[in-house]
């Protein structure tokens, strides 16, 4: 699972209906005893992959290093050995990802003949040698159905000045939900990009971006970045427009305009700016590995069952960052599910939809291996998805379940389809009976996991997920995170429930049907 820097943003559509779930499906159950073809995930083949898989000749798995490359070896074998074709056409497992790793970058902000430097009031990856000789103040600069911060504003070519947050009318009630609850403009890790994106669609060539709360920690880790030399690393997109993306503090925001957090109200600050910032770009490549079980009966429908397979690489002192629970956990439970599926088509039952198997990379670096195939290159058509079940650390105990230790965290499952909500529940109380714990799922919940893997780049498109985890511990992201912690016992039972759950998507007569917006 990944930290957050900066996030991205979806368009969200929906549609209404309902429909019954795994009562509805009584046929292929009949046919076969899924819980035999279950049967085949066990503890001692879970642990046997793992244990080569997080283990120090993978060197911690860092996006576009040679562990991460014996890593997609490693699973594209395991799919052939199993006879699990590669999903693309030309029968390659891999499908190459192109990706660069913008170096921490240097320079400044002038504005009023006075340095502003990256680092300290600035913060950027974006290289940039711009000119203004005004800055176009907007707000919360939100474009939404019943409310714009851009109306008699033009903003093509400006640099555009903006702040986190949304607006409050007289009685404290938020004005866009009309309530006093908060709507998605509150949520830092959507808002963000959802916010440049509307300053860059309007023309502006790019975005000074106010949040007070959020500062320290982007400059955190941007200074993390510097020390240790690393970057960020990005999708290498040849249709980006030049666009220049600015984090400031509070000093130089005041600076730029006192009445910043008091004024809502846009308008033309008479004041000149440049931006000075220099930046090299380096090129890499990565995979993902794509495996596919055609379906018997809908071919053309796709469920996408998804694990990361990068981790964190080598810290600066040598020590490797084996990755066990994360995601070695999710990868080789994939792994099993696919062996699992597998079976039930030599015997004659195979999905009657189609399986994907996804193993993404730079799920660390940004989730960069999921957004390439939903944004760039899907190799199915995402409107024939049907749902995707991701897999992200589900092999340890959070601390604050210990003693309570059969069950797992379900994230976004209600958030796009009632249908695959009761089905996961209806498919847990029938074979696994484990605790389906939704703590995390809470919209308010100030980890924003729902944010923070893979299944997010399907969600945002509309696509059902569910995302399976165990939550965090003492070893996330540490050298001591290894394969001798795992609980193999659980591990093993909580990749049954996801096989269960993909079964009952794939043979189910009705696609899921998606009823509600994400947020």
């Amino acid at each position: 699972m990944k930290k957050i820097l900066f996030s991205t943003m979806g368009l969200i559509f929906a549609c209404n209906t309902s429909q019954k779930t795994v009562t509805e499906e009584p046929k292929s159950i009949k046919e076969i005893d899924v819980s035999t073809i279950a049967a085949s995930i066990t503890e001692d083949e879970l642990k046997e992959h793992l244990y080569v898989y997080a283990s120090d000749e993978y060197e911690g798995r860092e996006t576009g290093q040679p562990g991460q490359k014996k890593a997609v070896e490693y699973i594209k074998n395991e799919y052939e050995k199993l006879g699990i074709p590669a999903a693309k056409k030309d029968g390659d497992y891999f499908q190459n990802v192109p990706l660069k790793l913008n170096n921490v970058p240097s320079g400044k902000i002038v504005f009023n003949n006075k340095d502003y430097n990256v680092g300290e009031h600035v913060l950027t990856f974006n290289a940039a040698n711009l000119n203004f000789s005004t800055i176009t103040y907007v707000g919360f600069g939100i474009e939404d159905d019943n409310y714009s911060d851009y109306k008699n504003i033009d903003v093509k070519d400006k640099i555009v000045l903006l702040k986190s947050g949304e607006p409050i009318d007289s009685d404290n009630n938020y004005i866009i939900s009309g309530t006093k609850e908060k709507s998605i403009w509150s949520n830092a890790s959507e808002a963000i990009g959802k916010k440049i994106k509307i300053a860059l669609d309007k023309g502006a060539k790019g975005v000074l971006y106010y949040d007070s709360l959020s500062y320290n920690r982007f400059k955190s880790r941007f200074n993390f970045m510097r020390e240790n030399n690393s970057g960020r690393m990005e999708v290498i997109d040849k249709n980006k427009k030049q666009f220049s993306s600015l984090f400031i503090d509070t000093f130089l925001a005041k600076n730029i305009y006192q009445e910043i957090e008091s004024n809502n109200v846009p308008k033309i600050l008479e004041s000149p700016l440049s931006i000075q910032v220099a930046s090299t770009d380096d090129a890499l490549n990565s995979e993902n590995v794509v495996a596919i079980l055609k379906g018997s009966e809908k071919p053309e429908e796709y469920i996408v069952i998804s694990s990361h397979l990068d981790h964190i690489g080598v810290t600066p002192k040598g020590e490797i960052n084996n990755g066990a629970d994360d995601d070695g956990s999710g990868t080789v439970a994939l792994l099993e599910i696919a062996e699992a599926f597998k079976k039930a088509e030599k015997l004659g039952q195979g999905p009657k939809r189609s399986i994907v198997f996804l193993h993404v990379t730079g799920e660390e670096k940004g989730l960069l291996g999921s957004q390439y195939y939903t944004d760039f290159n899907p190799i199915f058509p995402l409107e024939n998805t049907v749902a995707n079940l991701n897999v992200d650390m589900i092999g340890r105990i959070d601390p604050k379940r210990e003693g309570n230790r059969n069950y797992i965290y379900l994230i976004g499952s209600d958030k796009l389809s009632t249908d695959l909500h009761n089905l996961s529940e209806e498919v847990n109380k029938k074979y696994t009976n484990i605790e389906l714990d939704y703590t995390y799922n809470d919209e308010n919940d100030p980890n924003r996991f729902y944010y923070r893997s893979d299944h997010y780049n399907f969600a945002k498109n509309n696509i059902p997920i569910i995302f399976y985890f165990n939550g965090t511990h003492d070893d996330y992201h540490k050298p001591t995170d290894t394969p001798d912690k795992i609980n193999y016992d659980l591990l093993e039972n909580r990749t049954r429930l996801i096989f269960y759950t993909a079964w009952e998507i794939a043979n189910r007569e009705k696609r899921l049907v998606v009823d509600k917006t994400a947020k």
